[in-house]
């Protein structure tokens, strides 16, 4: 049995759950918006320190057209006061910087890291508990290209040539597999069944391409979940010709009343026509 092999020296990847979660951002140049789009599209609640000159023209404008920043406090770094939410001096779940002051950055890293709150000091790697790399993203779809810190804007090249070789439809799969798994779980409840349900979908993801995924539909998905009852994957085409099938007497009754209501109107026009010879 082969076992993978261990390279130390990385970072621990994760899909870090941030929604509702109270983050603090300091700055308000390019990199600071750059952070709170990240932060922000994990549904986090912001709160941006910086004083109103030193806002970019993103940022500014996040503020104050979109309004997507929770709070805002106009005015720069300090004191370590700030660096707290709340009447009671609660702390933030996450603090991260982007500012051109060193040692302002090393003190608000210190203090975070003696409350164990995890921080990011910008462009300064010994001092972030985590990186940010460079995201692809496709609706639920995302990956992350991470240099270590060594290499951002290697990073960003990496992803481009990545994002290339994702279709464009990959997003509309991972969606319609999501609505495939939701329905199997209202058929297949039990917590005793979870193990079964896993391989099964397992099945669906390796039979069905990521193109023929996408095209799984509110009448589609019911005719694949025919086959969780033997544990069997119903094959693309026999479900597209079952959906057609579904289809065509519909059509056919759809086409007879159009023929039927041209050819009243045909007798009808012709009827005004011999009246008004």
């Amino acid at each position: 049995m082969s076992y993978p092999t261990l390279e130390p020296g990385g970072s621990l990847l994760i899909a870090w759950q941030l929604r509702g979660r109270r983050v603090l951002l300091v700055g308000g140049g390019e990199v600071a918006a750059g952070r709170l789009v990240l932060l922000k599209n994990a549904d986090a609640h912001v709160t941006v320190l910086c004083a109103p000159e030193g806002l970019g023209k993103e940022m500014k404008y996040r503020i104050e057209v979109e309004q997507v920043v929770d709070k805002y406090i106009p005015e720069p770094y300090s004191r370590e006061e700030q660096l707290t939410c709340g009447e009671n001096g609660e702390m933030y779940d996450m603090i991260l910087t982007a500012i051109d002051d060193p040692e302002a950055s090393r003190e608000i890293c210190a203090w975070s890291r003696a409350r164990h709150i995890p921080v990011n000091v910008a462009d300064v790697p010994p001092e972030c508990d985590f990186y940010f790399g460079s995201v692809i993203r496709r609706g639920p779809l995302q990956v992350m290209v991470s240099t270590g810190g060594k290499g951002p804007r290697l990073a960003r090249q990496i992803r481009q040539r990545l994002e290339n070789a994702i279709p464009s439809y990959t997003g509309d799969a991972i969606e319609r597999v999501g609505s495939l798994r939701s329905a199997l779980r209202k058929i297949a409840p039990r917590p005793e069944q979870s193990a079964a349900r896993m391989s099964w979908m397992t099945d669906v993801c390796e039979t069905w391409t990521i193109d023929q995924l996408a095209e799984l539909d509110d009448e589609s998905i019911p005719l694949v979940l025919e086959g969780w009852h033997d544990r069997t994957v119903p094959a693309y085409s026999q479900v597209m010709q079952s959906k057609r099938n579904w289809h065509w007497p519909r059509m056919q009754n759809v086409a007879s009343f159009l023929l039927g209501v041209t050819s009243t109107a045909a007798i009808i026009v012709a009827l005004a026509h011999r009246t008004h010879r």
